[in-house]
């Protein structure tokens, strides 16, 4: 028995050995990875550079060397920084090496407003250089397709389309599936607009809400419409008669005689293309350099010289409140402390807050609004929407001092609301499972999920809400200097664009990342100064071990479902939702 004991703890120890040693080695090899792709980035001389949005496209890049890497059992999603395309375009204008821009647009991974930020940014350089802009594209999707009119050639493969044909929405209703299960969702909500909750209580749009989904979408589509419109010389009417004739299913050809696209090309002829933008010969190869690497290139007057005046740049993006390993998120207490760093900190003169977040925790949204609300009385803060500044996401950005968002922003969402599942009946009549309760005092099992709110427990839940939401227009009329009853006639829940935004004075301008920066520099009167990004990125390793086992899970989940991995965390963070919400009711999805 001794023997026995003596070879199990031996067995154990030399596990633990070899655990330790594959770690080690693991960690060796990555370092090794690492170090051969941070080598020096060098430009060839008749370079393009090459923007690929099949990347996901977020607001900023990640410090992430990881992603690039095809380490065995690491797969990783892909991804690339606004920040990046914006910096890259910037500089490539002075570049005597880059001869112009490549878009490869067979897909977009990204919103409107950021799709916009792009489409402005290369605007400006065609407006300060001659550099050619090159669009190619297998096929377009609506938004890709927008991007590309931009471009002085657009081209299409001969067997590819361009799927033009309005925007539409569909949503799902679970109010009879959860009868047949025996579930039954307690709803409470301020706001005839607050639609989440729609689909567990009605079987159909309700009134208000497909009003408000006419509205914004055809803001949308409008901007949309004028834009390829200024770009390819089409009138919107023809436009609107295009899309209502569906151009999905028309190939090649057919795009080009309607106008849609220059002309349809071979890879092949494509490349011919770049090598006569580029100048280089026949059969040679075209040099190309990504955004992504071309971002950190110092190129002779594009830099700026250091000066002591900072402007911090804080990005929020993702759900408030609601931490799910390694996807985005904003957490009250996180985002908090970096604002009241910079605001006690006077080598900071003004802060630019970049939200893109539908919301989430009413908790932690109050809490990341007083830390503005305060820096706001010491210093500048001008706030960058980006794709969606929504419910929770608008409640944290109110108290700036200017807001600035795209014409296609998504914002508003101003309302609360509460779920509260009764699994009773499931429970009970369905699986046969009963329950029984002990108590102290009338209400300690307060809001159970097996039985039917009490009159008492609706009663306070609805006073919660309501006093929330009192709360949440309260701020907003403090920040945008407007009446609460002025709020609450363009809250209700209600959904806006950009540009609805900008009439009903929930915006003050139009413009990205960039403009929000120059417009906080031009109100402080600073003429020299420097950005800083915020928070601090954590460096690679950090990166790699960054929650542990939930991140490793997460990465392969993601290349495992791609584009369906949305819905897996949508899932996670329904799941995880705890307290009263100021969330967009949906997530609004673009093609």
């Amino acid at each position: 028995m001794k023997d026995f004991f003596k070879y199990v703890l031996a067995t154990v120890v030399g596990m633990a050995a070899i655990s330790i040693i594959g770690l080690l080695l693991l960690f060796m090899t990555i370092g090794i990875l690492v170090s051969t792709t941070e080598k020096k980035v060098s430009v060839q001389d008749n370079s393009m550079l090459v923007i690929d949005l099949e990347r996901q496209i977020v607001d900023r890049a990640p410090n992430d060397p990881f992603q690039d890497l095809d380490i065995p059992g690491f797969p990783q999603q892909k991804t690339i920084g606004l920040d990046n395309i914006t910096e890259s375009l910037s500089k490539a204008i002075h570049d005597d090496r880059i001869k112009g821009i490549y878009l490869k647009l067979s897909a977009v991974n990204g919103g409107m407003a950021s799709v916009e930020e792009i489409r402005n940014a290369l605007i400006a350089f065609k407006d300060s250089c001659d550099k050619p802009v090159y669009a190619y594209g297998d096929s377009y999707d609506q938004k890709s397709y927008y991007l590309a009119t931009v471009a002085d050639q657009v081209i299409l493969h001969p067997l590819g389309t361009v799927d033009f044909r309005g925007l539409g929405g569909e949503l799902m209703f679970y109010t009879k599936a959860l009868e047949k299960l025996g579930v039954e969702m307690q709803i409470v909500r301020h706001g005839k607009f607050k639609a989440a909750v729609e689909p567990f209580m009605l079987e159909k749009m309700s009134e208000e809400n497909r009003e408000q989904r006419l509205v914004y979408m055809g803001s949308l589509w409008n901007h949309m419409l004028n834009g390829i419109s200024g770009e390819r010389s089409i009138p919107v009417e023809q436009l609107n008669t295009l899309a209502d004739e569906v151009q999905t299913f028309k190939q090649g050809n057919k795009a080009v005689e309607s106008g849609l696209v220059d002309a349809a090309k071979y890879k092949d002829e494509v490349l011919d293309d770049l090598r006569e933008i580029t100048g280089i010969a026949k059969k040679k190869g075209v040099p190309i350099i990504s955004a992504t690497s071309y971002a950190g290139v110092p190129v002779k007057g594009a830099e700026k010289s250091f000066s002591r005046n900072k402007i911090a740049v804080i990005y929020a993006s993702g759900d408030i409140g609601m931490s799910m390993g390694s996807g985005a998120a904003i957490i009250g207490d996180e985002v908090g402390k970096e604002i009241r760093k910079v605001r006690q900190d006077s080598s900071y003169k003004a802060i630019v807050f970049r939200v893109n977040s539908p919301g989430g925790s009413v908790f932690d949204s109050e809490v990341i609004w007083r830390e503005v609300k305060l820096a706001a009385e010491e210093k500048t803060v001008v706030v960058s929407f980006g794709d969606v500044a929504a419910s929770g996401g608008y409640y944290i950005s109110c108290a700036a001092d200017q807001i600035v968002a795209q014409p296609n922003t998504i914002t508003g969402s101003i309302g609360i609301f509460g779920m509260i599942p009764n699994m009773g009946e499931l429970l009970n009549k369905k699986l046969g499972i009963t329950t029984d309760v002990v108590k102290t005092n009338k209400n300690s099992d307060l809001l159970s999920t097996t039985r039917p709110m009490t009159a008492y427990e609706r009663d306070l839940m609805q006073e919660t809400i309501e006093s929330g939401y009192d709360l949440f227009i309260s701020h907003v009329a403090e920040g945008r200097g407007m009446t609460k009853e002025q709020v609450d006639e363009i809250g209700q829940g209600r959904v806006w664009s950009g540009e609805n935004a900008k009439e009903i004075g929930l915006v003050d301008e139009f413009g990205g990342l960039q403009d929000a920066i120059n417009l906080a520099a031009e109100i402080e009167g600073l003429e020299n100064y420097r950005t800083v990004s915020l928070p601090e990125q954590l460096d690679p390793f950090q990166q790699l071990l960054k929650t542990g086992s939930d991140n490793v899970r997460a990465r392969f989940l993601k290349n495992e479902l791609g584009e369906k991995y949305k819905y897996y965390e949508y899932l996670k963070k329904t799941s995880s939702m705890e307290g009263i919400f100021a969330r967009m009711p949906y997530d609004l999805n673009i093609y």
